[in-house]
């Protein structure tokens, strides 16, 4: 498929595959931020990977010697992913410096460049109001800019408390790298979110592989009658391709694909984790799960009142075994939880209805703790009944057999 990674020797190709690695986690990668010693071998490696990911993901690649840009897709609407590093109005704070720094020239006075950005934002029509909260906002872009290189500190502080000037010095290589969205193209932020996330040169397979390789679950019944068609047909081969070229792992079961990572490198937000609100959300899965019959498509409808009453009976029942900050407003564990299950793509909302995704069976732990004096046991969920994504079966496997994939 790809002839220059077929040719390469084992100890290349396999560098090649950590490097496409090492882009997909961090597609702006620069000297001396995360995993910035690998751009030497990014740069050697550059005809591979642009090769790569333009011909499997439709994916852009610019290779330096001072950085690598991969120009991804973004993710559309789509409340599953991680938690944002900035709030919306971080993000017009971002938006904002990036205009004012595009004619600045390479350095520039902390308060210059703050005075600049309030008067982008006067000509956006965008209201600014000169209070903690806004200043708050602002620096939080301007440090999110420092962490990504593209300006820095040379004397002084961007931090929301410094009270003497700073002195900024802007990357213009990386500033001119930074927005992958066809701003020229689009004329309202609708239609700017629906280009950035179009499928590439292929459409349908670039489209379904960018899922299966940015989405950690994908299911048949959330993708278009076409893409879902597509993918039951060529699964066996994706698994393949996924594993070969960025070594990853698929499962493929009845309702969809789940694609993992076995270093967990690629994972940005790890399931089953520490605290108070992961550890709920996982023991809270089993009952959950059980509540009610799943649907055509494996998913199980619940309702709020689920999440209330669950969450309330695993923290009655286990009380020294939670946070005391994390349990003391019980509205706010629920919403957490939810929030959090909905980040990890397990959960969704349609239409009013809350769904979760048939790849929740993959965790029905058992509490180990004793519950409080005078409360029995909860007995142990039902197993749902049919076959679920997770259930160990070989009705896949004769179906494959049989062609029907």
């Amino acid at each position: 498929m790809i002839a220059t990674f077929d040719e390469l020797p084992d100890i290349d190709a396999a560098n090649a595959v950590r490097c496409a690695r090492v882009l997909l986690r961090r597609p702006l990668l620069r000297p001396g931020g995360p995993d910035g010693d690998l751009l030497p071998m990014i740069y050697r490696q550059r005809v591979v990977l642009q090769e790569i990911f333009s011909s499997l993901l439709g994916y852009r690649l610019v290779v330096e010697r001072r950085f690598a840009r991969l120009y991804k897709s973004g993710p559309g609407v789509d409340a599953t992913r991680g938690e944002a590093s900035l709030s919306p109005r971080g993000y017009a704070y971002l938006a904002l410096t990036l205009a004012a720094l595009t004619g600045i020239g390479r350095q520039v006075l902390l308060s210059r460049l703050v005075s600049d950005v309030r008067a982008a934002a006067a000509e956006a029509e965008i209201q600014v109001v000169d209070d903690p909260a806004d200043r708050r906002a602002l620096t939080a872009a301007l440090r999110h800019l420092v962490a990504l290189g593209v300006i820095t500190e040379t004397e002084g502080s961007v931090a929301a408390e410094a009270t003497v000037e700073a002195l900024i010095t802007i990357d213009t290589d990386l500033l001119g790298q930074l927005i992958s969205g066809p701003l020229a193209e689009a004329d309202s932020p609708e239609q700017l979110v629906e280009l950035a996330s179009a499928a590439g040169p292929r459409n349908l397979e670039h489209a379904v592989r960018r899922r299966l390789v940015e989405d950690p679950v994908v299911l048949y019944s959330d993708l278009p009658a076409e893409h879902s068609a597509w993918l039951r047909e060529h699964v066996t081969g994706e698994s393949r391709l996924l594993e070969r070229f960025f070594g990853l792992v698929s499962e493929c079961r009845a309702e969809g694909v789940v694609v993992c990572d076995p270093e967990d490198y690629l994972t940005d937000l790890v399931f089953p984790g520490p605290g108070t609100v992961a550890r709920i959300a996982l023991l809270a899965l089993p009952e959950l799960l059980g509540r009610a019959e799943p649907d055509a498509a494996g998913k199980h409808p619940v309702t709020w009142q689920d999440f209330v009453d669950v969450c309330q009976d695993l923290v009655d029942s286990y009380p020294a075994a939670w946070s005391r900050q994390a349990t003391e407003d019980r509205q706010a564990l629920v919403h957490s939880v939810v929030a959090l299950l909905r980040r990890l793509g397990l959960l969704q909302e349609l239409d009013g209805r809350w769904l979760l995704s048939p790849a929740a069976h993959r965790w029905l732990p058992q509490p180990d703790a004793t519950p409080a004096p005078g409360r029995e046991p909860e007995p142990a969920a039902p197993e749902p009944p049919g076959w679920s994504l997770f259930d160990e079966m070989t009705v896949f496997d004769e179906m494959q057999g049989d062609g029907q994939r």
